[in-house]
């Protein structure tokens, strides 16, 4: 377990990239964030609680199966749990935009 108290998101990422090493974890992880992003925008566009509802099981699912079933380690929401949910969005955004790989180096 990490030990280490960060006292920024600028300073908490690096870890959390080493904690997302697995290509399989990093999809998953994209997979759930992008279904985030697409039930809140479904909430808010019908009016239905049920996709707001569905919101932590899609994201921490697809999250933590990446973590106990490939990466094999405990994930950071357990310890950061606002600089673990940030971070989700900044390696979405990553992904996305091409400046991390689904492949850690």
């Amino acid at each position: 377990m990490n030990t280490k108290k960060y006292k920024s998101l600028r300073e908490f990422y690096p870890f959390y990239l080493s904690e997302h090493q697995n290509t399989t974890s990093r999809i998953l992880h994209f997979t759930g964030t992008a279904l985030v992003v697409i039930c809140l925008i479904g909430g808010i566009l019908f009016h239905d609680l049920r996709f707001i509802i569905a919101v932590p099981f899609l994201g921490y699912g697809f999250a933590w199966v990446g973590h106990f079933f490939f990466e094999k380690n405990k994930p950071a929401t357990f310890q950061y749990p606002a600089y673990s949910l940030a971070s989700d969005f900044l390696l979405f955004w990553d992904l996305l935009n091409g400046k991390q790989s689904f492949k850690a180096k």
